[in-house]
């Protein structure tokens, strides 16, 4: 009896109150808001999302304390094995999937849907963290290369729905754990400036016909597929001969930063002419609509413009619960899953987009505090890869809600309709808890 009621001291100090709490705060008042996003403008009510995902959040709460009650390093042995499963998965998907929004990413089970590429963030976060915990001696340049290769499984498969939104947020996953892991800077951000420069170059011809509405010469180039492939080859050829000089010329860093910048370059023009082929010409619009939407703002632009619209009448304390105009007149599209916090902002104004950033923050610092605690280091490359997570839907949804990020179709966890994304941030949720619960177990 003494070794049972020690055990429950032992759980209940070692349990998370604050993140548990603030996780709880936000699928409540994702509950309500969905709820509100159902009415329209007569006043009634004609869905019942709020339903589901009130069922979703029971799931969700079991999910969280099953997964906590797991002890994650058991989690290490098997994540091979659900890696291979998670490669499956995709390629089911792809090949059998439901399109919807012009993406084949969903399954269906009975009348339900579900969305194999949220859970599979879950996957690739276990098997990522064991490579990193396994290539702790491995020389950083080759550990770089390893991760990127496994980053790139997902990646693709996701993009080739394709579903550029949910491929996005395994690029800031790999990132976090390589910031915590020890890769070398200069490796991080070779990958972050290779990253931002293939969405550049994705985007110009677009925005060329879109928003500057005239013909650049140097735009002109990247869309003649000859000319695309003689600029690759001539900054791979400078590539190489940097390594060369490298090689034959060690104390010489010029070489490094020619082949460092070239080689950017060439991958670069390499992956844009890929996200290219892949991405719906919508998507690539979505991308740069966002820096001026009254370029179409009956297309691509009304999600902006409507959503920063119901982010501005509501003002200091809001329009009140239930008296959102733009949202009961269905102005305001997508507005249970990826524009929820328009909803949100325009009833209760900057003080309930403060409270919700509140909870936010309190969920990223109880993140950072398993983090600095954990005492294995499979662990900590976990917690980092849910912070990376969570920190990049955040940023991401709430940006592109307020017109400072182009819209992806990323939901905002806890708040946003859907089972697929809220079972996800649960189990994620769940995982910090059991690292967190064994934070005094050592290897």
């Amino acid at each position: 009896m003494a070794g049972i009621f020690s055990r429950r001291i032992q759980f209940l100090k070692l349990f998370d109150f604050m993140l548990f709490f603030s996780v709880a705060a936000l699928v409540t008042i994702g509950i309500l808001f969905i709820y509100s996003a159902g009415f329209n403008s007569d006043g009634i009510n004609v869905s019942g999302e709020y339903i589901k995902q009130i069922i979703w959040a029971f799931i969700g709460l079991f999910m969280m304390f099953f997964v906590m009650l797991i002890d994650y390093r058991g989690l290490e042995k098997h994540a091979g094995k659900l890696f291979i499963a998670l490669i499956v998965v995709l390629v089911i998907t792809r090949l059998f999937g439901k399109k919807i929004n012009g993406a084949r990413s969903w399954l269906s089970i009975g009348p339900l849907g579900i969305q194999p590429s949220e859970f599979c963030k879950i996957l690739y976060i276990l098997y990522l963290a064991r490579f990193f915990h396994r290539s702790e001696g491995m020389p950083p340049l080759r550990r770089f290369i390893y991760s990127l290769l496994i980053f790139m499984v997902p990646f693709a498969l996701i993009m080739a729905q394709p579903d550029l939104g949910t491929s996005s947020v395994f690029l800031p996953i790999l990132l976090m754990m390589m910031l915590f892991g020890g890769i070398p800077l200069r490796l991080i951000f070779m990958l972050l400036l290779g990253g931002c420069l293939t969405v550049y170059l994705t985007v110009l011809p677009t925005w060329q016909q879109e928003i500057a509405q005239r013909a650049i010469p140097a735009v002109t180039l990247l869309t003649n597929i000859k000319l695309r492939g003689i600029i690759v080859l001539a900054s791979g050829a400078i590539c190489v001969i940097g390594i060369i000089g490298m090689i034959l010329y060690k104390e010489n860093r010029y070489f490094y930063w020619i082949a460092y910048a070239f080689g950017i370059i060439c991958a670069s023009l390499v992956m844009s002419y890929g996200a290219g082929k892949f991405l719906k010409s919508y998507q690539i619009e979505r991308l740069i609509i966002f820096i001026n939407p009254e370029v179409d703002e009956r297309g691509a632009g009304w999600h902006i413009i409507q959503s920063m619209t119901a982010v501005g009448s509501g003002g200091l304390f809001g329009e009140g619960f239930l008296q959102g105009n733009l949202s009961h007149l269905r102005y305001l599209p997508e507005q249970s899953t990826d524009f929820i916090f328009g909803i949100l902002s325009e009833e209760t104004g900057f003080v309930g987009g403060l409270v919700v950033f509140f909870l936010y923050f309190a969920i990223m610092a109880r993140t950072l505090s398993v983090i600095r605690n954990a005492t294995n280091s499979y662990g900590m490359y976990i917690a980092s890869g849910v912070f990376g997570m969570f920190l990049w839907h955040f940023t991401v949804n709430v940006g592109m809600v307020i017109g400072s990020m182009p819209i992806t179709g990323i939901p905002l966890f806890f708040l946003s309709y859907g089972g697929s994304s809220l079972l996800t941030a649960m189990t994620a949720v769940g995982l910090l808890m059991s690292v967190r619960y064994r934070k005094h177990d050592f290897d």
